[in-house]
């Protein structure tokens, strides 16, 4: 925002030190600053624009950083009896207008406004007008304080009315753009329609011009949202609506409105009414806040004598008296940013100056962290996988109205979405891999994310996908690795009986630990991959990270590598189409008991040889003891026992 080097030196009778310098001080104690032929242009941070969007704001801070006494500049009007008010008010919008100040001057005399006026303007980077709204515009950059005037003779009916549009109101403003107004917009209208965007800009009908001999001065206090979402809704950014949006001090609006009227009786004559229209329901007072004068200098870390702060406080327009071991300060109205000890005493510290307050270690006792199991085994899982060969992926919460059709799901719609894509809630994890294997599918993918999903509850989710050949049984492996090194070996995969889209039923699982189901595992619905263009096969998982991380453990029980040799048979058993492998399994291991390490499933085929409605199991049965080396007639033994049960169902044939 930039500034005149040469108004902000009116405000002072002691000479300010050079631009250059001047913007070197604010630099280091207010705000970013830089100088260029007599512009200062600082870039004021946002808790401070109700006060330093203004000359007299930084005026203000250039006074307490230097300790040079502030010359407020002249309001005091000459109010003239004979001058009447020409308009009467009515504020319909209470909520969205905590004040609105009218005043009426007649007589003035409208022409070009002085040439040093015109040049501050300009340096500002605002055009001159005409003297009556130079004037305003002057003012609003000196106190901070947006303001309006309208010629008095064109306001139909002689009131001004404070209302939200109706719908389907247009209105031209100054510049002469065209806008469509709808109810959320605030408004000041007459009897005829709407003058101006509240808070925003001008409408082009009552604008003084060179006939106007009476003109009526605005100065109000309107809502902050309310500016803002008219603004944003009209694409409509001024000067004034910048100010609105920060907030303004509500008692600047009188104060401002007879600046003005100082103004325009200077450089256009004119009669000022006597009294001043104002609409002001709720009052501000000044706020009181108890400042502890040790922990000023146990926050700042520096003892700062007494006589010092309280010199600083009063260098910022506070006024502070001694109670105790305490101040008891007033903090003045247009600091809408202070109202806590801490603030009143980061300001001390900044005008004391953070580079006269020595670093130092702070002194205190170290308390490690409560061990968070939560964090611990999310960071676990996720090295899991990646030692695996997964990659960690991180989608966005939600799915479009689109994938709620491919997918079948009906999720949570979000009120107020930013756009069609985010338009509800993600109901699984699923949804979004696969959307990321349809952008990747050019090579072998693994992939996981830990997540929230939302449901009638929010959940945090583990999903993972693969997309490759054989895809369903190495995910099926990989989540065996998993468990196993997350410490639970009570885990196995059961029937998947629920109806959901996602999965192709001939495989799919749940996976169980003990008697807690916290997962499932499948291949993805071809109709689902149809529908998205991936032409391979994709498995997918998805576990209750809620439920997992309780049942994980630190500890585990290693067992000693058998010091005698293995024996491996194989086993081929052709059955009905309908037959589970863990039904197989089951038989296998209870049979064979501790002499079976480990039993696995190498291949399943339903080929041209095998008649129909069947499929051939392949199995490789591991023998081995602990104590002992096993003969081989011991193992022949117990695996025609294996064989003689198996032949024993009549819709199963062993393969010899």
């Amino acid at each position: 925002m930039k500034f005149s080097y040469d108004w902000l030196q009116s405000f002072f009778r002691k000479k300010l030190p050079s631009s250059t310098k001047l913007a070197d001080f604010l630099t280091l104690y207010s705000f970013e600053a830089s100088s260029n032929k007599g512009v200062l242009d600082l870039d004021i941070l946002p808790n401070r624009g109700p006060d330093c969007f203004s000359h007299i704001g930084v005026a203000r801070e250039i006074a307490a950083i230097l300790g040079a006494k502030l010359q407020m500049p002249s309001t005091n009007v000459a109010k003239n009896r004979k001058s009447k008010d020409f308009v009467s008010i009515e504020i319909k919008a209470k909520n969205a207008c905590s004040r609105y100040t009218a005043r009426t001057i007649s007589g003035v005399n409208v022409g070009s406004s002085p040439e040093w006026m015109q040049e501050r303007l300009k340096l500002c980077g605002l055009r001159p007008i005409n003297n009556i709204v130079d004037a305003a515009n002057y003012v609003m950059l000196e106190t901070g304080q947006p303001l309006h005037v309208f010629d008095a003779e064109k306001i139909v009916g002689k009131k001004i009315i404070v209302r939200f549009a109706k719908k389907g109101e247009k209105i031209i403003t100054l510049d002469g753009q065209k806008f469509d107004l709808d109810p959320s917009i605030l408004v000041i209208a007459d009897s005829a329609g709407p003058m101006a965007i509240a808070g925003i800009k001008g409408g082009k009908n009552p604008e003084v011009s060179k006939t106007t001999k009476t003109v009526v001065i605005e100065s109000a206090n309107f809502n902050q949202k309310t500016v803002r979402a008219g603004s944003k809704k009209l694409a409509l950014k001024t000067d004034a609506s910048l100010r609105f949006e920060h907030g303004i001090d509500l008692n600047l609006a009188e104060l401002a409105s007879n600046r003005l009227a100082y103004v325009i009786q200077e450089v256009a004559n004119g009669k000022v009414s006597q009294s001043l229209i104002d609409f002001y329901p709720k009052k501000t007072f000044p706020k009181t806040i108890k400042l502890d004068l040790i922990y000023v200098n146990k926050l700042l870390g520096i003892r700062i004598p007494e006589k010092e702060i309280k010199s600083i406080l009063e260098r910022l327009g506070f006024k502070v008296s001694k109670i105790s071991s305490c101040f008891r300060v007033t903090v003045p109205t247009f600091r809408l940013d202070l109202s806590l000890p801490e603030d009143l005493i980061e300001e001390i510290g900044r005008i004391y100056g953070y580079e006269n307050i020595l670093p130092k270690l702070p002194f205190g006792s170290l308390i490690p962290a409560k061990r968070n199991l939560r964090v611990f085994w999310r960071g676990m899982i996720k090295n899991i996988l990646k030692e695996a060969g997964f990659s960690e992926i991180y989608n966005y919460s939600f799915v479009s109205k689109k994938d709620t059709s491919i997918f079948k799901i009906n999720p949570i719609e979000v009120k107020n979405p930013t756009s069609s894509e985010f338009q509800y809630l993600r109901p699984s994890l699923i949804c979004n891999l696969l959307k990321n294997i349809k952008k990747n599918q050019n090579r072998e993918i693994k992939i996981f994310e830990l997540g929230n999903v939302f449901g009638v509850t929010e959940r945090t989710m583990l999903a993972g996908m693969v997309f490759q050949d054989d895809a369903f049984f190495l995910l099926k492996g990989i989540i065996s690795v998993l468990l196993k090194s997350l410490a639970i070996t009570d885990f196995y995969y059961d029937s998947y009986l629920e109806n959901i889209p996602f999965w192709n039923s001939k495989r799919s699982a749940e996976i169980k630990i003990g008697r807690e189901k916290i997962g499932f595992l499948g291949e993805i619905s071809p109709s689902i991959l149809k529908s998205l263009d991936i032409p391979k096969k994709v498995a997918a998982f998805e576990m209750d990270f809620e439920k997992l991380h309780k049942l994980c453990s630190e500890e585990h029980e290693y067992m000693p590598i058998s010091k005698h040799p293995a024996a491996i048979r194989d086993l081929s058993i052709l059955v009905p189409r309908k037959v589970k492998t863990a039904e197989v399994l089951n038989i296998i291991n209870i049979l064979g008991g501790s002499l079976v390490r480990d039993v696995d499933l190498f291949d399943i085929y339903e080929g041209k040889e095998v008649p129909s409605g069947r499929k051939n199991f392949a199995f490789r049965i591991i023998y081995q003891a602990e104590n002992r080396t096993l003969r081989a007639s011991e193992i022949d033994r117990i695996h025609q026992k294996i064989i003689k049960i198996l032949d024993k169902n009549p819709e199963w044939q062993v393969r010899k």
